[in-house]
């Protein structure tokens, strides 16, 4: 029998996509513990070019990586972000940990987590000062946003990469799963995003500073329903978002909040009623929120009082369709942006509760 450190060790990362860098880490706690938890997060997100690929498809890549032998030993499980809410992120990596950790005869496990040695902030290893902390050697010239960049730049530029410069990066078996992700129907979506993307990112090109974006989005909710308008545009297309958006340059954010859901969706509740049932407002702004760049979202909670009959909305002709959404049907990876994270900070649903 092989002598371990520790009963088991965790590495948590996102694995946009996996590289040789996670593959350093991995291999590195398969020599130092008799069982590997990986926990990948961003789970049951929409498809984006910060998270192109799901969760089934990241584990697949990772596992294309080990051995039947060593794939034993690992448990690859998803982690569902928990954007403004630290304790809630930190209760479920807790609860995940618990569950997957088998006891050493009769013992409770010795726990360790590990991570390159610049990978993981002391911020991140001080949520959790029950496990010891296991540093890895970070690998240079590696880095998952750089691979993201070449693999969206273009089409043409893609193919470059996959031809001449990925196996420097990627594992054979990453490697393979990204050259036919190449040729998905997936993969010209998130071309589109790009391309939007940087027509935006030129429109503003000559400003003296990188630009600030001010918007407002709406929670209203009635009889375990919340209000919910599908995107027909890239970015997000066919995905469900709050309805919101831009404020006008003289308006205040609430007086933006209402204008949206009078103008956009025609919300047939009466101003005075929409303002009397205001439950609360929050600003939003995890820096990576937003495909635009840096934008701030105000967000206000309207609690509407219980009734059979949910309010009325009046289609808005070349709009986007509004509807009303039982609770129990939010799924994350419908939902645009960190509109999820929104709608679960005023809620209080917990991270991982709609999923099975």
């Amino acid at each position: 029998m092989p002598h371990y450190d520790f009963d088991c060790l965790v590495f948590i990362g996102r694995f946009q996509p996996p590289h040789l860098g996670h593959l350093a880490v991995m291999h590195e706690a398969l020599k130092r513990a008799r069982q590997v938890i990986v926990l990948s997060g961003s789970a049951w997100q929409a498809r984006s070019l910060r998270n192109p690929w799901r969760f089934e498809e990241r584990r697949d890549m990772l596992r294309s990586c080990f051995d039947a032998q060593e794939n034993q030993r690992l448990e690859i499980a998803p982690l569902l972000d928990a954007l403004y809410n630290d304790d809630v992120w930190v209760r479920d990596v807790q609860r995940k940990v618990r569950d997957i950790a088998r006891p050493a005869q009769g013992k409770l496990p010795r726990i360790g987590l590990i991570g390159a040695s610049r990978g993981q902030s002391s911020y991140y290893l001080s949520l959790f000062p029950q496990w010891e902390s296991v540093s890895v050697p970070l690998v240079e010239g590696i880095s998952a946003s750089q691979i993201r960049e070449r693999l969206f730049r273009s089409s043409a530029s893609a193919s470059d990469y996959l031809s001449t410069g990925a196996a420097h990066d990627l594992p054979p078996g990453v490697h393979r799963a990204l050259k036919a992700f190449h040729d998905t129907v997936c993969y010209r979506q998130l071309l589109e995003e790009q391309r939007l993307l940087e027509q935006y990112r030129n429109a503003w090109a000559q400003a003296p500073y990188p630009p600030i974006f001010v918007t407002v989005n709406a929670v209203v909710v009635q009889s375990g329903h919340v209000l919910l308008v599908k995107r027909t545009a890239a970015p997000g297309q066919g995905l469900l978002a709050l309805p919101g958006g831009f404020i006008n340059p003289h308006e205040r954010l609430l007086d933006a909040c209402l204008r949206e859901l009078r103008e956009r969706v025609r919300l047939k509740v009466p101003e005075p009623v929409l303002k009397g049932s205001l439950r609360g407002q929050r600003l939003f702004d995890e820096p990576h929120r937003s495909w635009r760049g840096r934008t701030l979202a105000e967000a206000f909670y309207f609690a509407l009082r219980p009734d059979q009959q949910l309010p009325r909305l009046k289609p808005v002709k070349g709009g986007e369709s509004a509807r009303w959404v039982a609770l129990a049907d939010l799924e994350p990876d419908t939902l645009f942006e960190d509109h999820f994270f929104i709608i679960q900070n005023f809620l209080g649903l917990p991270a991982g509760g709609l999923i099975p």
